[in-house]
Order: C-alpha cells, then structure tokens, then sequence
C-alpha cells in the first residue's frame, strides 16, 4: 500500500538558529502519528543539526540536491556518500528550480537518480511542465519525457526506494491556478506510464506528490484525488501552523 507524505522544502531559507527554531515549532505542535509520513529539507548547513534534532520523532530529513559523482574535484557539490554519513538517506531530484536556474538536463538527472539509488538512498523525483508547454497541450509529452529519460531505467525492484513529485510550474508564482482535477489528470497519467513501463503493481506502490502551491485551504481538496498521495511543500513549509495544517488535511 502505498504512502501518504508531506515534504517540506525550504529551499535556500534560514540560517541554522532559524532552522532550529522552525523545528522547535513542528515538534511542539505536531501530533505523535501524524496521519501522512513528513519530511523536511533544509539547506545543507543545517542537515546535520535537523537530524540530530529530528532522530527522535517521525519526521524525516531529506537533502535538496546531491551529486552524481562519489568524489572528486567539484567544488560546492556533496555526495550521496557524504549525506548518509550524517544520518541523511534521502534526497530531492530534478526540482524545477535545478532544472530552469542551473541548467540540469535529464542526462545529467539520470547520473543522479542512479548514484542515489546505487547508494540505497530514497529519491524524490520532481518533473513537470512549464506554462509555454501547457498551453501547447504537451504536458503530457513532456512529463513521459522527463520520467523516460531520467528514471525509467531502474530496475523494478529499486522502484521501493522512489517517490515521484509532479511539479506544473506554469502554477508556481505565475498567477495561473492549477485545479484539483488537472492535478488528478497528470497523477493517474504518471501511475499509468509507470504501470506500462514496469507493472501495475509497481504503479499502485508508488506515492505521487503534488507540488503546485499546495496551501492549508487548498490541501483537502486536492489530497481528496485518488491518485494524489500527497505534497511537495514550497512557502508554506516555512511556517510551521501552515504545514501541519497540511499534513493533517490527511485526517
């Protein structure tokens, strides 16, 4: 059966004594068992101290972004080996963000997905269309592409260890909405590319995340699609009442 999550990425916010604060917040106010797993993903600096703080209780801490390479002379970059080092076994791939402001190709997604997954790490895997493509009709083309091209050769089995996150960036701080339903027509396009690459069962296990400016008023209704299984959580995460809101929009 598959899982119901809400991650919360922080993107490049908060020094270390706010991301500390911030986590005091969601462990004062978060119930013991949450009704969907939670996740968190802080800058780099501040990993290893959301682990440490974090270890005790359900939620998860997740990197941002790592690099496909074990070593070696790549300045600025961290290594999956040097996340699992701190206690940190998952990692964010394919943002939006990475892909429109720093140029990673699905070419260069592909090294990532398989360094991640060599490394028994847990990925999620964003994709997702911009509003020129939309408007074209071709999110559907473009999603294939960006799941054929950067994910779809790993074996089956390493499928337990991905969670796939659809991002329309054409709904991201354009003044665009994306509605419930359109949402729901990607996520059960995506389950079917996978069943049809792999198997069906494979498509049933696998948790699809919605990341579209997924808000305290609008997580119910767009958690309520059968084949959304949860969130991707930008601006919202950084407030702790708004997100736990969210989680509980599970309830």
């Amino acid at each position: 059966m598959r899982k119901n999550i809400v991650a919360g990425n922080w993107k490049m916010n908060n020094d270390l004594s706010e991301t500390q604060e911030l986590i005091a917040h969601l462990k004062l106010q978060m119930v013991k068992e949450p009704t969907a797993e939670v996740y968190v993903a802080p800058s780099f600096i501040s990993l290893y101290s959301a682990f440490q703080s974090l270890k005790d209780t359900p939620v998860k801490v997740v990197a941002q972004n790592m690099h496909f390479a074990e070593k070696g002379a790549f300045t600025g970059e961290v290594s999956a080996k040097m996340l699992k080092s701190i206690g940190v076994n998952s990692v964010i791939l394919g943002h939006s963000e990475r892909r429109a402001q720093f140029d990673e190709t699905d070419e260069i997604l592909s090294k990532k997905v398989s360094a991640a997954i060599a490394n028994e790490m847990e990925i999620i895997f964003c994709f997702g269309e911009e509003l020129k493509e939309r408007k074209a009709d071709k999110h559907f083309e473009v999603v294939k592409s960006q799941l054929e091209n950067a994910i779809f050769h790993l074996p089956k089995d390493a499928w337990k260890n991905v969670i796939l996150a659809y991002e329309p960036v054409w709904a991201i701080g354009t003044g665009e909405t994306a509605s419930p339903e359109q949402a729901q027509e990607v996520h059960a396009y995506v389950r079917k590319i996978v069943a049809e690459n792999y198997d069906q069962a494979t498509a049933d296990e696998v948790s699809i995340l919605y990341g579209g400016s997924v808000k305290p008023d609008n997580a119910r209704e767009i958690f309520a699609n059968e084949d959304v299984d949860g969130g991707l959580i930008g601006g919202a995460s950084l407030n702790a009442i708004d997100f736990l809101a969210i989680v509980n929009a599970f309830e």
